[in-house]
């Protein structure tokens, strides 16, 4: 079960010294949600649900030799994004820095242990608009934009 709350970046925060990974990403089916994913040297195969905040993942490692194959089967939009690592409090913020076709978007998002915990959140002040019920700014709707 994957409970998360995704947001618009309002302002960079300084990301000096911050971890970060690169990502390839691509759809083999947006119904259901199939992705397959480059991160760093690692690849990943992850079926997700319909949903927004709260919703059904299943993630597991694969070998590069499959992930070639599923990549030579993405039909959308290929998404590259930079993911920075940033701390904050007892949570881990994902901040996404889009490149290529979707350059100048900037989201990031938070995952909860509880849906409690999600609501109750409040976003500092670098956080822009909350875009958790936005499918629009789905990835899989973004691989899916016109090529």
């Amino acid at each position: 079960m994957e409970i998360e709350r995704k947001f618009l970046v309002k302002e960079l925060p300084s990301l000096d010294g911050v971890k970060s990974s690169e990502i390839m990403q691509g759809y083999v089916s947006t119904l259901p949600e199939i992705r397959v994913r480059k991160l760093d040297d690692k690849y990943y195969r992850t079926e997700k649900d319909e949903g927004t905040v709260v919703r059904e993942e299943r993630e597991w490692e694969i070998t590069k030799d499959e992930a070639d194959k599923l990549f030579s089967e993405v039909k959308t939009n290929i998404i590259k994004k930079t993911r920075y690592y940033i701390p904050y409090g007892n949570y881990t913020v994902e901040l996404d820095i889009y490149k290529g076709k979707f350059e100048g978007l900037v989201v990031c998002e938070i995952e909860f242990p509880t849906l409690n915990e999600a609501n109750e959140f409040t976003p500092p002040d670098w956080f822009g608009e909350d875009i958790s019920e936005k499918k629009e700014y789905r990835n899989k709707i973004l691989a899916l934009k016109e090529l």
